[in-house]
């Protein structure tokens, strides 16, 4: 593995500023100590040798879609969809005006 990434708390203050946070000094700290674990992270699976391993290689790729086929049924007539609605408009649903 590589040497430790190390983000120190100017990188991250820098990243914050153009994110337009503001982040307080225990936050700086933290997040500093975050982001290099996850370089750290990436390192190791950098090292992994993928040559023989397809890109769109995925664990459950063994899986199959459950979809059931597409049968066409009947729908509901207006009458019987509007049935309880509070308020109808003809063959509508009749809702109070949100926007002006």
């Amino acid at each position: 593995m590589s040497d430790k990434k190390i983000i120190d708390k100017d990188t991250v203050l820098r990243v914050a500023r153009l994110s337009r946070l503001i982040l307080s000094d225990k936050e700086l700290s933290q997040y500093s100590g975050q982001l290099g674990a996850i370089l750290e992270y990436i390192d190791q699976l950098n090292e992994i040798d993928t040559r023989n391993t397809p890109p769109t290689s995925h664990p459950l790729s063994n899986l199959k879609n459950v979809f059931r086929e597409d049968r066409v049924k009947g729908s509901l007539s207006p009458a019987d969809v509007l049935r309880n609605a509070p308020r109808k408009k003809e063959n509508f649903f009749s809702v109070p005006r949100v926007i002006e």
